[in-house]
C-alpha cells in the first residue's frame, strides 16, 4: 500500500470555528467542504457566487485537489459548481473558495457551516510533451462530440 500524501491545512482568519474538510464515510472519495460565509448568502436562479471555505492547503508537487459538486445539493436544489472540477494546484496557498451556481428555479441560501462541495485529491503525472509533424492514425481519427454514437 502506498504511503499517504502529507497535506497541510491552515484555518484562515474568520474560519477558526469552521469544520475542516471531512470524509462522511470510510469509503468516501471526497472530503466535504463547508461554507465559511459571515452571513447567509442568497444565490438567485442563474446567479453564481464565490463562497469561502475558511481554509488553505499546502500539498506536495504531484498532487492536486479538485472541487466537485455535492450530489444532494445538485439534485434537490439545482446547486452545482462551475469550472468543474475546480483545480487547486500544489503551489497555491490562498483560501480555497467554491464557485457555486444556482441552476434551480428557486433562490438558494448558503449558510455558515453548510456543506457546499466536495474535495477529491488526485495525483498529477509528470508529462513530456513532444512536438511532432504528424500523429499516428487511429480508427476514431479526429471524430469528437457524439462521434461514438452516445
Amino acid at each position: 500500500m502506498q504511503q499517504p500524501f502529507k497535506v497541510e491545512i491552515k484555518r484562515m482568519p474568520g474560519g477558526e470555528d469552521m469544520p475542516l474538510p471531512l470524509k462522511m464515510s470510510a469509503g468516501a472519495s471526497g472530503y466535504d467542504v463547508h461554507a465559511a460565509v459571515d452571513e447567509p448568502v442568497e444565490i438567485a436562479p442563474g446567479e453564481r457566487r464565490l463562497i469561502p471555505t475558511g481554509f488553505a492547503l499546502a500539498m506536495p508537487n504531484g498532487l492536486e485537489a479538485q472541487i466537485r459538486p455535492r450530489s444532494g445539493l445538485a439534485f434537490k436544489h439545482g446547486i452545482t459548481t462551475l469550472n468543474t472540477p475546480g483545480t487547486i494546484d500544489a503551489d497555491y496557498r490562498g483560501e480555497v473558495k467554491v464557485l457555486l451556481v444556482n441552476l434551480g428555479l428557486e433562490p438558494f441560501v448558503v449558510r455558515r457551516g453548510e456543506r457546499i462541495a466536495q474535495m477529491v485529491f488526485q495525483t498529477v503525472p509528470e508529462i513530456d510533451l513532444s512536438e511532432v509533424r504528424e500523429l499516428d492514425e487511429t480508427e476514431r481519427g479526429a471524430g469528437g462530440f457524439g462521434h461514438t454514437g452516445v
